[in-house]
């Protein structure tokens, strides 16, 4: 069985689909597979369906949510008897969506993010490029973007969406340090007009204009982030993009390409 929800969601099981169309049965669906293979507890379902507000017949409810989620199992499993329970699990006070490791995207997303920290951490940059790149290819849009969210979803839609974007800023900074700063410009460029108070993707923007040999751009990069930042806040940028700035402003040869590419990023951008 495969679950998809970073983007719209979709589930399969041996190559059918199985994701149901009524809007609550697919909430369900969306947060049994972001905790797969750990039990959900049954009042942290009533949560994510009802909030604060469950009605007396939300036992009952539920318990019809989870049968509709596997007889659509079933038809994919040809009407097999009790397969569908073999997948997902009645437990003590809960229910459990078991699946194999990488069945579920945002749970593969997590394991290529670690495996390409991992590699960073052991100065191997091109293959952390490789594997923040994997991840970010799972992807097809901002996650569970058709599904209903309750306060438990919500919340793990914002941290997946967080992560992306973490996931994001390392990979171009690891493309920085390969001296791909012409390759990541036309990225760079959209993603600050996307993120106009991300102060990381703007340092990175900056050092990547600077080292392509358009300080003005760099210097535009870092005036439009302000006046975001003090109409918007009312904040000035942080101290380590002002000295960006400065050294920009300076010509300051710690940002010449054959610096040290590390070194300039941990300083400024970091």
């Amino acid at each position: 069985m495969r679950i998809y929800v970073l983007g719209s969601l979709d589930a399969e099981l041996n190559g059918v689909p199985i994701l149901p169309t009524a809007a609550k049965p697919r909430q369900i669906l969306a947060l049994l597979a972001i905790y797969a293979n750990q039990v959900l507890p049954v009042s942290a379902l009533m949560e994510e369906i009802w909030g604060d507000n469950a009605p007396r017949s939300a036992l009952t409810t539920l318990q019809t949510y989870i049968l509709q989620l596997r007889r659509c199992m079933e038809k994919a499993l040809d009407g097999e008897p009790g397969g569908s329970k073999e997948l997902l699990l009645t437990r003590h006070g809960g229910y459990l969506l078991q699946t194999d490791p990488g069945n579920i995207d945002a749970h593969e997303h997590d394991r290529l993010s670690s495996l390409g920290q991992r590699a960073f951490d052991q100065g191997d940059h091109q293959r952390a490029a490789d594997l923040f790149r994997a991840a970010l290819a799972l992807w097809r849009g901002p996650a569970l973007v058709d599904v209903r969210t309750g306060p438990l979803l919500e919340i793990e839609a914002m941290r997946l969406e967080e992560s992306r974007i973490g996931i994001l800023e390392r990979r171009i900074d690891v493309e920085l340090r390969l001296g791909r700063h012409a390759e990541v410009l036309t990225e760079l460029t959209a993603l600050t007009a996307r993120h106009p108070l991300h102060e990381g993707l703007h340092a990175q923007s900056m050092v990547a204009f600077y080292r392509a040999g358009r300080p003005s751009a760099a210097l535009d990069i870092f005036r439009n982030l302000r006046t975001h930042l003090v109409e918007e806040l009312g904040i000035e940028p942080s101290q380590r993009l002002q000295q960006l700035q400065r050294a920009v402003l300076g010509s300051d040869p710690a940002l010449d390409a054959d610096a040290g590419t590390a070194r300039v990023l941990d300083r400024f951008t970091r």
